[in-house]
């Protein structure tokens, strides 16, 4: 079962550095990319509930929407419901580059699994879902049992 694992993490770790290769050839980074595709999919999230989803801490979410920001592609606005917070959308600016990103993301989608058995496809998605719940229902592990 280990070396299950061990496959996952390292699967997953050679998707993201493939993909990073390709998104830097659009001069974006991973990091970049997915605030700019978690903004597509839900705008105006907050910027510290942004970062949990992410599990990043909030200082690093902070610097890559500065970078965003500078680019002319995020905008923070006030939370009207909290003064002290930041709500984050997309600029109509974006647009073009977050569509060049989904095509990308298409096509390395379709290069890495397209020769795979969907059906089998489908089985492996199942069973990475069961792999994440059984995760998320793990109990904590005190500091004395670990």
């Amino acid at each position: 079962m280990e070396q299950l694992a061990w496959d996952i993490g390292e699967t997953s770790h050679a998707l993201r550095r493939a993909f990073d290769r390709r998104a830097a050839e659009l001069g974006i980074t991973r990091a970049q990319w997915r605030v700019l595709a978690h903004l597509d999919h839900q705008p105006g999230q907050r910027q510290v509930d942004l970062a949990e989803r992410m599990d990043i801490e909030p200082i690093t979410l902070c610097r890559i929407v500065d970078k965003l920001e500078e680019a002319a592609l995020v905008e923070r606005r006030r939370d009207p419901g909290d003064r002290r917070a930041w709500q984050l959308y997309l600029r109509d600016s974006a647009a073009p580059l977050v569509l060049r990103l989904h095509a990308l993301a298409e096509a390395f989608s379709a290069e890495v699994f397209g020769n795979l058995d969907p059906a089998e496809l489908e089985r492996s998605r199942a069973l990475l879902a069961t792999i994440r719940n059984n995760i998320s229902g793990m109990a904590p592990r005190s500091k004395a049992s670990a």
